[in-house]
């Protein structure tokens, strides 16, 4: 569907509304888009990234419904579900040419093999000029692979945002809904952007010298309230935690659980906001969602086979991987004649720039003497969130 942004400025992008897992990896729930503009100078034309290959034919036929040719397309990024329609829009417009940076243009020719005079490579801070309509590029790597960059518009004050800002929404909206997009812009953020916090944070420095209006991201709807997503990513990003324990856990005949809700229990009566996460029935995106802003990890498993459950190495692995602002981590659960459990768990968070609160781990059904241990560890998180000034 062609939508317009502002005079001569379309989306002209394809919204995937089955696709229910992205990179053989991360749970969509909502499907997702993949958002290509097209920006109509006075005398030249330009495409701002193609689609996910499988939507291929769904982009070419909006770009003949507005009966236009394409003098640029300007690749943000190198991934396929941005890039992998660009052989066949080079076919259909052979005088195109390509408009990116040198390392994206690198990778384009081993992704795709795009022959190297297709290219015309740009510099951090280099025009465009379509006629009455600039393009000005600002290099932004690390958000979220070495060569990403995003495109300024400068007379409409468009920012098209590359993988920056974007959520994994299908939706019939052109434009988001601050409420709405909130949590998924978040968990978008979460399981694509954290890793990369540090950088993050001097790349919105950077975007943030240009007056920027609207923002118009590679997935999901675009952003009339530009100010909202980047205060978001802002807070995000910050080094500063809430008053908050996540507690990712598997119970599988009950003693855990046991323990994980005795814990909640007397963390809420603390004062300290707490969620613990079956990983039965909680994805990992949810996971992923909930460390952005937590203090306190407590990882809760049993022993099976002498180590933590699957589903719980899954967890730590991807907090692990993530990289969030915790502060603190200890470790729970029960096992039934021995194991190495909690050695294995604690070599797997060594990431985590993290102050270990005592762990508990314990033989069968908590016991009086368990519940005490549990009710140290509560005061110790208290105590810890008190020092931070959170609670």
């Amino acid at each position: 569907m062609i939508k317009t942004i502002k005079e001569n400025v379309y989306s002209v992008g394809v919204e995937d509304w089955n696709r229910r897992i992205f990179d053989e990896l991360i749970q969509i729930p909502e499907g997702t888009s993949y958002n290509s503009y097209l920006v109509k100078g006075k005398d030249k034309i330009a495409l701002i990234d193609t689609v996910d290959p499988a939507k291929t034919e769904e982009l070419l036929e909006n770009l003949r419904t507005l009966e236009v040719n394409i003098d640029y397309v300007i690749a943000n990024h190198a991934e396929q579900d941005h890039s992998g329609s660009l052989p066949k829009i080079l076919e259909h417009y052979p005088d195109a040419v390509v408009v990116t940076n040198t390392k994206c243009k690198e990778l384009l020719t081993e992704f795709l093999l795009i022959s190297e005079d297709k290219f015309m490579t740009v510099k951090d801070g280099d025009v465009l000029d379509l006629g009455e309509k600039t393009l000005k590029f600002i290099i932004t790597p690390w958000v979220h692979w070495p060569d990403t960059m995003v495109s300024y518009l400068k007379q409409d004050k468009i920012l098209f945002s590359c993988d920056f800002f974007g959520s994994h929404v299908a939706t019939s909206h052109t434009f988001a809904n601050d409420r709405d997009i909130y949590k998924p812009a978040k968990r978008y953020y979460a399981e694509i952007m954290m890793p990369f916090r540090t950088i993050i944070k001097n790349n919105l420095k950077k975007i943030g010298t240009e007056e920027i209006d609207i923002i118009a991201p590679s997935h999901g709807p675009i952003y009339k309230n530009s100010k909202f997503i980047m205060d978001a990513y802002a807070d995000w990003t910050a080094d500063d935690s809430k008053n908050e324990v996540i507690i990712p856990y598997i119970s599988m005949h009950g003693s855990t659980e046991r323990m994980v809700n005795y814990l909640v229990d007397v963390l809420i009566k603390k004062g300290v906001n707490v969620k613990p996460l079956n990983l039965t029935y909680t994805d990992m995106g949810e996971v992923a969602l909930e460390l952005v802003d937590a203090t306190t990890m407590i990882i809760a498993s049993p022993t099976v086979l002498t180590g933590p459950h699957p589903s719980v190495v899954y967890a730590t692995y991807l907090a692990n991987a993530l990289r969030p602002k915790l502060k603190y981590v200890s470790v729970i659960g029960s096992y039934g004649w021995g194991g190495r459990m909690l050695e294995q768990i604690e070599g797997m968070i060594k990431n985590l720039k993290v102050e270990t609160i005592e762990p508990l781990i314990i033989k069968g059904f908590p016991k009086e003497e368990d519940y005490k241990k549990l009710d140290e560890i509560a005061e110790q998180i208290f105590q810890k969130h008190s020092e931070l000034g959170i609670i």
